[in-house]
């Protein structure tokens, strides 16, 4: 890794914070105002019928994004701007993998066992929301920590610290998530299965996964050949935990 980031370019121009709330970097402006994700989950969400897989997630993500949202307005995060950023281009790799679907393409492998099962009859609410949650973390966490860094012309260590808030809010609402789809106690023998296959993924392990991910991809950066395959590898990764998430349960 020492060999790989004596290699590495720089990671870009300094950005600017202007009124509009963007990030001004030699790829142009970039925003960081969570406004604009929040409205276009929450169109999204109208068009999905109450049961879909995506729509079931979408909700889950709308309720962080709104929270997180909130939460970096009001200061509760730290750094508004780097907090804002982070938040988007994380946002942007989960509406690029809905866009490609819509579109009859093919979005990134950890994606594909959501979409493609998404209206399948013996998946409950819960493993639709967790195989959402993998696909976001297990891949698209650590690609947004390295296109913020490129944004705002840092390193990821400076974003460590809004990793961590955004990561305790998650964990927060993953409890809540797990109570309110998980079935009660009338279905306790269809729960059981189901129980036990929730149980084994873990929120925290995957944060800490993205996270290590995110500073190999940082210093991969000027060998793109081998940071797309390690990327590459890391959305099968993804991909093969999410469908084992959406085993049939009954």
């Amino acid at each position: 890794m020492n060999r790989f980031e004596e290699c590495a370019g720089p990671a870009g121009s300094a950005g600017t914070v202007t009124e509009a709330d963007t990030v001004t970097t030699d790829a142009g402006a970039v925003t960081t105002d969570l406004g604009a994700v929040i409205e276009r989950m929450r169109g999204l969400g109208s068009g999905w019928p109450p049961g879909d897989g995506v729509a079931v997630f979408n909700q889950v993500y709308l309720t962080v994004t709104e929270t997180v949202g909130a939460r970096v307005g009001d200061g509760a995060l730290g750094d508004r701007t780097a907090g804002s950023a982070l938040d988007v281009r994380f946002a942007e790799h989960y509406l690029r993998a809905v866009d490609a679907a819509a579109a009859g393409g093919r979005p990134p492998e950890c994606w594909r066992p959501l979409f493609e099962n998404r209206r399948h009859p013996g998946l409950g609410p819960l493993q639709f929301a967790l195989a959402g949650i993998n696909a976001h973390i297990g891949h698209d966490l650590a690609l947004a920590v390295v296109d913020t860094c490129r944004a705002l012309d840092c390193v990821p260590r400076d974003l460590e610290e809004e990793f961590e808030r955004v990561g305790d809010l998650l964990a927060t609402l993953e409890e809540r998530i797990r109570d309110e789809l998980m079935p009660g106690p009338d279905l306790l023998e269809v729960a059981d299965p189901l129980t036990h296959l929730a149980g084994v993924w873990s929120l925290e392990r995957a944060r800490e996964a993205a996270w290590t991910a995110a500073g190999v991809l940082w210093r991969l950066r000027g060998v793109p050949l081998l940071a797309e395959e390690f990327r590459s590898r890391m959305d099968a990764g993804a991909g093969l935990v999410g469908r084992l998430l959406l085993t049939p349960c009954r």
